[in-house]
């Protein structure tokens, strides 16, 4: 199969068998490295590497230059460099991503209206529909490669089959800048050879406990027992991936998804153990939280924080919300709660928190008061500041008159799924 750094691709030819698919798997080839290429033409055929220059920060993203030396996302910057001493550091620039992102999208919404956007950088398209408009899925997909290419200046894989997961094994088995089709009647000797880490949705730890019971391949899981695949991985887990392991695969393209939750999370430039520090931090991703949901129209029933280590050893901790809320102070002490409860039993890499269970904005019960009408009115305020002067325009008043410089964040995380 096609591996991270391009070797290995399979591509299909232009007269390839597409009867019995409509599905689209569409994923842009290295795209935050592309876009940087995209702005500055001087940057291509090198080996790039997307993140800070600071060592502890780690990859975003990296050209397909760059990963066949290894390099892979969140692999820590200075490890990245050694692998690839010659690769050129360059920092994100996450408004940038989004913006082609929409170009990119836009692209796929004028061909059919059944898309659904995974992430910033890759989406699923039903195009059943649009044969009388626009040709076979096949034809289709061809079309919107070079539209892309044309109209955007960047390069995507497509996958197409008759179900959401062969179409992304697809694309991934065509990258980079490739075009895989699986005919619905080849659909299971396409799978019988794959390994089951090929799967979308089977982990590590799952691959691990199947491979350890000499299941290695998809076609072992088609051929193993229900109850036997339940005593490896569970009985639901073992139901899915035995429908997937025979082509199975019930999901229609949703054009509306719901976010799971929204977080954001910092690595350090230095380990901090000062608890001061950490909980500033904590409140500040918990407004960079509140912002986000607020945009989106979201409330959080509950908030999780995660901490990581200088040894690397993480843990998270989550608590249900008496109401849900878009307000970043009470974000922030439910996060700040919990990190009171944290054991510090070493200096900390990482911090991170996340509103989870969302739902609509104004979707609760209407309580007899309001006890966060004065927080919700300052941030209120801040936002239309943000919106007027820019993200750095004001800031709160704990945030000042700190020595922080050695303690800043090493790396702002993608706010998106990544390439």
């Amino acid at each position: 199969m096609g591996r991270a750094d391009g070797t290995g691709r399979l591509v299909s030819p232009p007269d390839a068998d597409d009867s019995g698919t409509g599905i689209l798997h569409v994923d842009m080839d290295a795209f935050y490295a592309a876009v940087e290429v995209l702005d500055d033409p001087s940057l291509r055929g090198k080996p790039l590497i997307i993140g800070a220059p600071e060592s502890r920060s780690v990859v975003s993203s990296a050209s397909y230059e760059a990963r066949r030396y290894g390099v892979r996302s969140a692999m820590p910057v200075g490890q990245a460099l050694r692998l690839c001493p010659q690769a050129i550091v360059v920092p994100p620039h996450f408004d940038r991503y989004r913006a082609v992102s929409a170009q990119v999208m836009e692209i796929f919404r004028s061909i059919t209206p059944l898309v659904e956007p995974l992430s910033i950088d890759e989406a699923f398209l039903d195009v059943r529909g649009a044969r009388r408009l626009w040709g076979s899925p096949s034809h289709i997909a061809r079309m919107i490669r070079t539209r892309v290419e044309d109209e955007v200046g960047i390069t995507c894989s497509i996958g197409v089959a008759a179900s959401k997961h062969v179409a992304k094994m697809a694309s991934t088995l065509s990258k980079p800048d490739g075009l895989l089709v699986v005919a619905g009647a080849d659909t299971l000797d396409f799978l019988e050879p794959r390994s089951v880490r090929a799967m979308w949705g089977v982990g590590p730890k799952t691959a691990d406990a199947l491979e350890s019971r000499g299941i290695r391949t998809i076609g072992d899981i088609r051929r193993t027992p229900l109850p036997v695949l339940e005593r490896v991985v569970g009985q639901a887990s073992a139901r899915r991936i035995s429908e997937l392991s025979r082509g199975v695969d019930v999901r229609e393209v949703q054009t509306e998804r719901a976010e799971k939750s929204v977080g954001h999370e910092e690595t350090f430039a230095e380990d901090v153990a000062d608890v001061e520090i950490l909980r500033a931090e904590l409140l500040r991703l918990a407004d960079r939280v509140a912002v986000r949901l607020r945009r989106a129209g979201w409330e959080a029933a509950g908030v999780a924080i995660k901490v990581r280590f200088a040894d690397f050893s993480t843990i998270t901790r989550s608590q249900t919300l008496a109401e849900p809320t878009d307000v970043g102070q009470r974000i922030g002490e439910a996060a700040r709660e919990m990190f009171a409860a944290v054991d510090l039993r070493a200096p900390v890499r990482l911090i991170g928190v996340r509103a989870e269970r969302l739902q609509a904005a104004g979707g609760g019960a209407l309580a007899l008061w309001d006890e966060d009408e004065d927080w919700r009115r300052v941030e209120g305020a801040l936002d239309e500041a943000v919106a007027r002067f820019g993200s750095g325009a004001l800031t709160r008043a704990a945030f000042l008159g700190r020595d922080r410089t050695a303690r800043l964040p090493a790396h702002p995380r993608p706010p998106e799924g990544t390439d």
